[in-house]
């Protein structure tokens, strides 16, 4: 049996229940519609290079994936553009999801590889269909 999807929007506690509310789902309700503006014009709008941690080939995977901008990455979050690159066939190890939540929260990857693996891994798997079933 496959775990429930968590209502979109829903956010995870970290395992060790710190409190650490983990991106897989996009910032408040106020940040959404700012980062919506901002997203609205390509001039204002920041691309994933100003992110710390996220190289060349993250922003390519990204790319691939149709994220162009921190707006965009924010309002998915860091499972649903990992998902997302997978999604396109990249090879993508899971070492981008640590990197994305990072830059999305501003932890290392490191940190986030370690006290964060399994509330990204279940959220992760919630997004994914049952085995088995079409």
């Amino acid at each position: 049996m496959s775990a429930a999807r968590p209502p979109e929007g829903a956010q995870h506690r970290s395992p060790k229940g710190e409190g650490t509310l983990m991106s897989t789902a996009g910032p408040p309700q106020g940040a959404q519609h700012r980062s919506a503006q901002r997203e609205g014009n390509p001039a204002r709008a920041q691309t994933i290079a100003h992110l710390h941690g996220l190289g060349p080939k993250s922003q390519a995977m990204l790319a691939s994936a149709g994220i162009m901008t921190v707006a965009q990455l924010r309002r998915i979050g860091s499972v649903r553009a990992y998902a997302s690159v997978k999604a396109t066939g990249a090879k993508a190890s899971l070492n981008l999801l640590w990197a994305l939540e990072g830059a999305l929260t501003g932890l290392p990857w490191q940190v986030v590889a370690k006290e964060h693996r399994l509330s990204l891994l279940l959220a992760l798997e919630a997004l994914s269909p049952p085995r088995g079933h079409k």
